[in-house]
């Protein structure tokens, strides 16, 4: 179970997904605050994957 979770940990997907959770968290807050978090996390999400290399199955 715990190199299930090592090897998600290491896909681009996983970082984005999570970091769009926590964003998603953070909407309860008045609407400027909401709208800094969600911005923020975009940009995270956005930054993950041109960071990060696509792997090809074969």
């Amino acid at each position: 179970m715990r190199k299930f979770f090592i090897n998600r940990l290491k896909e681009p997907s996983s970082w984005r997904g999570l970091i769009l959770i926590a964003t998603a968290f953070g909407m309860d807050l008045n609407p400027e605050q909401a709208y800094a978090i969600a911005s923020f996390g975009i940009a995270m999400a956005g930054g993950v994957g041109v960071v990060t290399a696509d792997k090809l199955r074969k």
